[in-house]
């Protein structure tokens, strides 16, 4: 393991992300970002099941999904998930 400086939390993945051909900002930005929020797929967004249906439709609305008037919630869920 290199040593890459106080600056950088995490020294393994700030390495691999550099070999990988990313610049040194972005690198340092993703190895010093909290490893579980990172590592956790989806943000902060509630669960589609737990949205109403016009709440699924304006974000099916936002995103460009065609056909989204005439599809039920369930629908609009798969459709969401597929964009």
């Amino acid at each position: 393991m290199v040593d890459h400086g106080p600056q950088i939390k995490n020294d393994d993945q700030y390495g691999t992300l550099r070999d990988e051909g990313m610049s040194k900002q972005k690198a340092a930005r993703i190895a010093n970002s909290n490893t579980h929020k990172t590592a956790v797929k989806g943000g902060k967004a509630s669960q589609y099941e737990q949205r109403t249906k016009k709440q699924l439709y304006d974000k099916a609305k936002e995103v460009g999904i065609s056909g989204r008037s005439k599809m039920n919630k369930q629908e609009l869920i798969n459709a969401l998930r597929e964009s």
